[in-house]
């Protein structure tokens, strides 16, 4: 309000409030003039405050409005940041379908490859077995013949047997479980009468269970004390030719119902062979006579459970089980190497019955017959085999 208009609105209004009574005081005239000043000084601040407001306002609104605008910046290089980072993810998916497709076929060709060295191992694995067991023998056993008690000694467990290498008719004898002396007769009829007088060889080592063989001149025995030694004695030099360590042999019985044999050695047309077990199934071991070394094993589907012996003809392992005394010897499992038997082929096989398990039981392929050992009996048992028909 300008300054020269405040009297002149002082004076209008004092004429018109006060009464002409009062309009002669002086002091209450100050005192509505004072009053005045202040609603004047009231309405000024609010003016100032109010434009300080809108000021304030404007700049508020202009930062808000710069604030939108940045905003509105960031939301568009986010979608472009959005936008590049699907394109990035999309060309990587490609990329990583493209690998897995290229490693899908890597792995194809390895696996094919690996099928195909397989095949191959297998085949060359088969054509060296095939060459390894060359002996033309396809005979398999088809029933016992006949059995013929030899001799009758006092001794329970034990093994005798003949050279099947060669020609000879002379027939050891070796008793017991744990020994280290051979009896050496001249034939079978001095064996049975005892006479003349057998020569007698010790020794430098005992032998193992009842699983030794006399083979070309040498007699194979697993060493006593030890897991898996097999020694080879030159019996005519009576010196150790050589030994050898029997791989996956751990003091383990071959047989249930023969725990004193942890290896039992045989001999059939192809050779020098090792019967150990291994997780309940039998092992056969194919050994080189001259090396000492191991030609080849196969884990055969044959059980020692219940088992009491067992022998190699032509390559096929023929187990026998039985319930112990008093119970019947039944050949119940039959494993071939070349998987050339039929098992429909497969007769069921019985021995004659016996009062006790089996001690050893030997096949001598020169003579086509069992020599085994029963209760102290020595044991002679013919055979009836038949060609092998061809397995599926």
């Amino acid at each position: 309000m300008p300054a020269q208009t405040r009297p002149f609105l002082v004076l209008c209004l004092t004429s018109f409030l006060l009464q002409p009574q009062d309009a002669q005081d002086p002091e209450m005239v100050q005192y509505i003039f004072r009053r005045f000043q202040i609603l004047e000084q009231g309405l000024e601040k609010c003016r100032q405050d109010t434009r300080a407001y809108i000021q304030e306002f404007q700049e508020f609104s202009k930062k808000v409005s710069a604030d939108l605008e940045r905003c509105h910046l960031y939301k568009t290089e986010y979608k472009n940041e959005v936008n590049n980072l699907g394109g990035r993810v999309e060309r990587a998916q490609r990329e990583i379908d493209y690998l897995e497709y290229i490693r899908t076929s890597e792995t194809c060709i390895e696996e094919d490859n690996m099928m195909m060295e397989k095949q191959i191992k297998d085949s060359e694995e088969e054509q060296k077995v095939r060459t390894l067991l060359n002996t033309s023998c396809d005979n398999m056993l088809t029933g016992i013949k006949s059995m013929k008690i030899v001799k009758t000694t006092r001794d329970t467990h034990g093994c005798w047997m003949k050279d099947v290498s060669n020609d000879s008719t002379k027939v050891y004898f070796l008793s017991g479980s744990r020994n280290n002396t051979i009896w050496e007769f001249a034939n079978m009829k001095a064996f049975m009468e005892g006479k003349p007088t057998a020569r007698k060889v010790v020794l430098m080592l005992s032998w193992q269970g009842t699983g030794q063989v006399v083979y070309r001149g040498f007699l194979f025995f697993h060493s006593h004390g030890t897991p898996n030694e097999i020694i080879k004695y030159n019996l005519q030099k009576r010196s150790v030719e050589d030994r050898m360590l029997l791989p996956g042999s751990h003091r383990v019985p071959v047989y249930q119902h023969a725990p004193w044999t942890h290896i039992d050695l045989a001999v059939d047309e192809h050779g020098l062979w090792a019967i150990h077990t291994e997780l309940d199934h039998l092992i056969i071991t194919k050994i080189d006579p001259e090396t000492m070394a191991v030609e080849h094993s196969w884990t055969s589907f044959c059980s020692s459970r219940d088992a009491e012996a067992a022998f190699l003809l032509c390559g096929v392992l023929y187990v026998v089980y039985s319930r112990g005394r008093q119970s019947s010897h039944i050949i119940n499992c039959v494993y071939d190497v070349l998987g050339t038997i039929n098992k429909q082929d497969i007769p069921t096989l019985v021995f004659p019955k016996r009062q006790r398990v089996h001690s050893v039981i030997h096949y001598n392929p020169r003579e086509k017959q069992l020599y085994a050992w029963n209760d102290g009996s020595q044991i002679i048992y013919k055979l009836q085999t038949q060609r092998k028909q061809a397995g599926p």
